[in-house]
C-alpha cells in the first residue's frame, strides 16, 4: 500500500496581474523524505513555499495535508495546525526574549489562570533536546545566542508545534561551513525519525549531501521530479536554467594593473590593529574569515558607512573623503551590501529608479532627467545580467531575491565606480545568477576596476578571485593563492583555536 503524501500540490497555479508565478504546480512530499526544491530565483520556489504555509492563497489547484483537503483561502494559523512548519532564512525569533518565551510562545502554559513557569521550562528542555540542545539554559535571552544555536531553536519552535512536514528556505546561508555541516546532520535525524523535510538551498552540494527526491521548477512550471540520484550537478543546473552553463567561473583573465585601492595604516572601530591592504587594477581580491571577524567591518569602514579611528584609504594614489558613502561614491568607490533589503535597496521605489539613483547625474542633461535617457543609462547597466521583471516601473520589491541582487550590482556598474567592494554578492542567489554575477565580477575587473569580494562560501573566493586575505579577529591573517589554496587551508588560517594550538 502506498504511503499517504504528508502534503500534496496538484495543478497549483497562482498569478500577480499578469506575472505566472506558478503554472500547474504538482508537488508531494513524503514522510521520512528530505524533498529539495531547485530553480533559479524567479522559478516559483518562494510562491510555493507561501502557499504551503497559507501566506498566500493559490488561484487554482488542489493542495492536501496527509490526505485532507485544504480550502484555497488557508491561513498560516490553519497551516500551521494541520502540521506545516517553515524555517525562514531570516528567523522569526523575538531576540529580547528567553528561549523558552520564544519556544513556548503562543501556547503558554498556565496555572490557576497564571502562567506556570516551571511547566513552561519543562515544555522548552523537552523541545530543545529533540535539536541536540538539551545543555542550553532555557532561560537564556536568544539575543545571547550565536545565529547557529538560534537555527536550532527555530527547528525546535516549529517541531514543538507537532510538525509533520519542516520546510527549510534557504537555512545555512548565514551559517559558517561548520556550522550547515551539523545543521544538514540534524536534518538527517529528522528525517530518519519519519518527518518530512522541504529543502531549498541554493548551495548544491547541500542538495546532493541530504536529499532523496527532487523538485525542478522553471519559470512557475514544474520541469520534473526525480531521485536525487539520477543528477549530477551539471544536469541539475541544466534542468533548472534551461541551458548548459559551461563553466561556473570565469576563466583566466589579464594581468593586473597599477595599485588603484590602497589602505594605509586603516583602523575601522573595533579592530586593534591597523589593516595595511592594495588592490590593484583588474584584480579581484577576496576576503575570507569567520563570521564576526570583521571582514564587512572594514568594507564599510572603506565606504564611509562606519567611522575609521585612523589612517588613509588612497584611489590611484590620492587620499580620498571617506567621511560618508556619499563622498566615498564621489571618490569612485562603490558598496553592494550584505542585507540588500535593509540597506541596499529602496524597497518602495521602481526598478529603474534604484538602478539609477547613484548615478542620477550620469542620465540628466543641464540637471534635468530625461525618462529617454534614464532607461538607456539603467539598460546598459543590467546588460549581459538577465534581470527578470515586467517593466522596469515596477517596484524592486516585486523581484526575486537573486533579481534584487542583480539589480544592486547594475547601481554599481552604472556609477562607472574605479573601486568595487562586493558584501556577499550572491547571498541568496541560484546557480545560474551567481554564474551571471561572476562574469559581470570578471568583466568590471577587466575594465579596470579594482574589485574586493566578501564571501562567506569559500568555493566562490577560490573559484573567483585573483587572491583571497584572510581576516582573523579584526586583523589580517594573511594571503592565500586561489590555484593552490583548499578550503582547509583557509579555514585554518581563519580560526583563532587552530592558530592558538599550532
Amino acid at each position: 500500500m502506498a504511503e499517504t503524501a504528508v502534503i500534496s500540490l496538484r495543478g497549483v497555479r497562482k498569478t500577480y496581474r499578469a506575472v505566472t508565478a506558478l503554472d500547474g504546480v504538482d508537488l508531494e512530499v513524503l514522510p521520512g523524505e528530505v524533498h529539495c526544491l531547485a530553480g533559479e530565483n524567479g522559478a516559483g520556489k518562494s510562491t510555493l513555499i507561501k502557499i504551503l504555509t497559507g501566506a498566500e492563497t493559490r488561484d487554482a489547484g488542489e493542495y492536501l495535508v496527509s490526505g485532507e483537503p485544504m480550502r484555497p483561502a488557508l491561513t498560516p494559523a490553519v497551516a500551521r495546525d494541520a502540521g506545516v512548519g517553515v524555517v525562514y532564512q531570516e528567523l522569526s525569533l523575538l531576540p529580547e526574549l528567553t528561549v523558552s518565551a520564544n519556544l513556548c510562545m503562543g501556547r503558554f502554559p498556565a496555572r490557576a489562570g497564571f502562567r506556570d513557569l516551571r511547566r513552561q521550562r519543562e515544555m522548552a528542555t523537552a523541545m530543545l533536546a529533540r535539536v541536540g540542545l538539551a545543555d542550553l539554559d532555557p532561560e537564556t535571552r536568544v539575543a545571547e545566542l550565536p545565529t547557529a544555536t538560534r537555527q536550532l531553536v527555530e527547528i525546535a519552535r516549529v517541531l514543538g508545534q507537532n510538525a509533520e512536514l519542516v520546510i527549510f528556505d534557504e537555512p545555512t546561508t548565514a551559517l559558517s561551513e561548520q556550522e550547515a555541516a551539523a545543521l544538514l546532520d540534524r536534518i538527517r535525524a529528522l528525517r530518519d525519525e519519519g518527518v518530512a523535510v522541504l529543502y531549498v538551498s541554493h548551495r548544491m552540494e547541500e542538495m546532493f549531501a541530504i536529499g532523496d527526491r527532487v523538485t525542478i521548477l522553471r519559470d512557475g512550471r514544474l520541469v520534473a521530479t526525480e531521485p536525487m540520484s539520477d543528477h549530477t550537478e551539471d544536469t541539475l543546473v541544466q534542468a533548472m536554467v534551461g541551458r548548459t552553463i559551461e563553466s561556473l567561473y570565469p576563466g583566466e583573465r589579464a594581468e593586473a594593473g597599477d595599485v588603484r585601492l590602497e589602505l594605509r595604516g586603516v583602523r575601522p572601530v573595533g579592530f586593534d590593529q591597523p589593516v595595511d591592504l592594495s588592490v590593484r587594477s583588474g584584480e579581484i581580491l577576496g576576503l575570507a574569515g569567520l563570521l564576526g571577524s570583521g571582514r564587512s567591518e572594514l568594507l564599510r569602514a572603506v565606504f564611509g558607512a562606519d567611522p575609521l579611528q585612523a589612517g588613509q584609504v588612497l584611489v590611484d594614489g590620492r587620499p580620498v573623503d571617506t567621511s560618508s558613502p556619499r563622498a566615498a561614491a564621489r571618490s569612485g568607490i562603490g558598496l553592494l551590501t550584505e542585507d540588500r533589503k535593509e540597506s541596499g535597496l529602496m524597497l518602495g521605489l521602481s526598478i529603474e529608479k534604484n538602478v539609477a539613483m547613484a548615478s542620477i547625474r550620469a542620465a540628466s542633461s543641464f540637471g534635468v532627467l530625461r525618462r529617454g535617457r534614464v532607461r538607456e543609462h539603467v539598460t546598459a547597466a543590467a546588460d549581459g545580467l538577465r534581470v527578470k521583471f515586467g517593466d522596469w516601473t515596477d517596484p524592486v520589491s516585486s523581484l526575486s531575491g537573486g533579481n534584487q541582487q542583480k539589480t544592486l550590482v547594475a547601481r554599481w556598474r552604472a556609477t562607472g565606480a574605479k573601486v568595487l567592494l562586493l558584501d556577499e554578492p550572491t547571498k541568496g542567489v541560484d546557480v545560474g545568477a551567481k554564474a551571471d554575477i561572476y562574469r559581470v565580477i570578471a568583466e568590471l575587473a577587466a575594465a579596470g576596476l579594482a574589485v574586493v569580494v566578501v564571501s562567506s562560501y569559500l568555493p566562490e573566493l577560490l573559484g573567483l578571485c585573483d587572491r583571497v586575505a584572510v581576516v582573523r579577529q579584526r586583523r589580517i591573517a594573511g594571503f592565500v593563492d586561489p590555484a593552490e589554496a583548499t578550503e582547509e587551508d583557509v579555514l585554518h588560517l581563519a580560526s583563532p583555536v587552530a592558530q592558538e594550538t599550532s
